[in-house]
């Protein structure tokens, strides 16, 4: 059986942890700030974690071989 590739969106879209949680850069910072209330701006600084629901999808359709 070949291998199976990764998804190349997803591997740019996420990360995992050491722990195996999974990573990812909140939406919404890339152009038109003046307009977004400084909340939003400082919220989405920070990676966030997915949900575990969210990672399971990721892992097992998007990251085939994230452990």
């Amino acid at each position: 059986m070949p291998k199976l590739k990764n998804k190349s969106g997803a591997k740019k879209r996420f990360r995992l942890t050491g722990s195996g949680k999974v990573k990812y850069k909140p939406a919404g910072k890339r152009h038109m700030m003046r307009r977004r209330p400084q909340k939003m701006i400082r919220s989405t600084r920070a990676m966030g974690i997915l949900s575990d629901a969210d990672a399971k999808i990721v892992k097992r359709n998007f990251l085939i071989y994230a452990k």
